[in-house]
């Protein structure tokens, strides 16, 4: 795996790889390791938070796992390890523009079109995803290079 173009915008699916062990997680690890051009928003961070408590609910993790992993992410976007992107009324348009002019053809979601909006309202270039359905709207969309 190989981020190219820089800035890189994380989903969800793409930074749960870098604070939990999952399918490809050593690929996202080297590909982003070092790296200051990746972008995470307080969604993707509100996201990954509810997966932590799923891990927890199915005993994948302990309680004390999770508080420790959800520490630490917040530390990263605390110290700057990820660039952050906001989550503004007019990112809030934007999905919804997204919604309206894709949601015919594709199926969607709310938390699709506001990681799509918040990417390019942060100027990324790239999208790291590994969620089938942003790697569709994200194709029909045109506008990023995509890494999955």
């Amino acid at each position: 795996m190989r981020i190219a173009s820089s800035p890189a915008y994380l989903d969800t699916s793409a930074l749960a790889k870098v604070y939990v062990a999952e399918p490809e997680s050593a690929a996202v690890e080297a590909a982003v390791a070092g790296r200051r051009d990746l972008i995470v928003s307080d969604l993707a961070v509100s996201e990954l938070t509810s997966l932590f408590a799923r891990r927890v609910r199915t005993g994948q993790i302990t309680p004390a796992g999770a508080r420790f992993l959800y520490r630490t992410v917040l530390r990263d976007v605390v110290e700057k390890e990820f660039r952050s992107v906001e989550l503004t009324r007019s990112v809030h348009r934007e999905a919804e523009r997204l919604m309206m002019t894709l949601g015919n053809r594709l199926a969607l979601r709310a938390a699709d079109g506001l990681h799509l909006a918040l990417a390019a309202a942060a100027g990324a270039r790239t999208l790291v995803t590994f969620d089938g359905r942003m790697v569709t709207a994200a194709r029909a969309l045109g506008t990023f290079e995509l890494v999955e």
